[in-house]
């Protein structure tokens, strides 16, 4: 365990890893959960300064800078996959893409969650500069994400809007650079009711091996919260088989 990488479970028979990036907002703890339904997985949930335990440092706000510390930081040990949420699918395709360029072991799969496929539309309204109450209304209207809990807590709304924004502007200075697909399967996991998904086979352009049809499962944005079971049953099924050490 690293300040970079956490988890609830020490795994040592695991078969392989999954490194989860978490959400705009995010921390590591809602992904380091899934360990209890994924066996056989050795569960890490990547934290991000700004947040919980590292709330103390402060926070990017670019990609490039992240993956840099990210790949400097984070012994990533194989065989392993990483799965990343909306703004985290980002991070977790450039950190593959680096860790590629510095000719260092690659995942053996990249899953794209809830996230359409670079190049982005333009942000046409950033959400980074928001004053706080039209903030918190963006992120529920947005992404169905209640902020209820911290609407009346003064420090701890702080610290939460601080993490958003830091996000969110991350999200906003991305710009894509063109370059050589990944040679490893990507695969697309996203809610039925999210409005890019006639989008989401995009991602076929970012790798060299044919990539299976997305994967839609019931719910919006924040599809694993609402079918919980039937999401991480996918998520366990696409991390555990067609890898290189898959015995059963």
């Amino acid at each position: 365990m690293t300040r970079w990488a956490v988890r609830r479970h020490r795994r040592p028979e695991a078969a392989v890893s999954l490194y989860c990036f978490p959400h705009a907002g995010g921390s590591p703890g809602e992904y380091v959960r899934w360990s209890d339904d994924l066996p056989g997985v050795q569960v890490w949930g990547m934290h991000l300064p700004g947040r919980t335990t590292r709330l103390a440092e402060p926070p990017f706000t670019r990609i490039g800078p992240l993956v840099d510390a990210l790949v400097s930081e984070v012994s990533f040990d194989g065989p392993f996959v990483f799965l990343g949420h909306s703004l985290g699918a980002l991070v977790a395709f450039e950190t593959a893409r680096e860790l590629r360029r510095r000719g260092m072991a690659q995942p053996d799969r990249l899953i794209v969650s809830s996230c359409p496929a670079p190049p982005l539309r333009p942000v046409r309204s950033p959400l980074s500069t928001l004053p706080d109450d039209e903030l918190c209304a963006e992120v529920e209207r947005r992404w169905g994400e209640s902020l209820d809990h911290v609407r009346d807590d003064p420090a701890l709304r702080a610290h939460t809007l601080a993490c958003y924004r830091a996000d969110f502007a991350l999200l906003e200075s991305y710009c894509h650079t063109p370059g050589h697909p990944l040679d490893l399967p990507v695969t697309v996991l996203a809610g039925e009711r999210e409005p890019w998904t006639d989008r989401a086979g995009d991602w076929a352009a970012h790798t060299s091996v044919p990539m299976e049809e997305p994967r839609l499962l019931p719910g919006g944005h924040f599809y694993f919260r609402e079918r919980r079971q039937e999401a991480l049953r996918a998520v366990w099924e696409i991390t555990t088989k067609g890898g290189r050490w898959w015995t059963a």
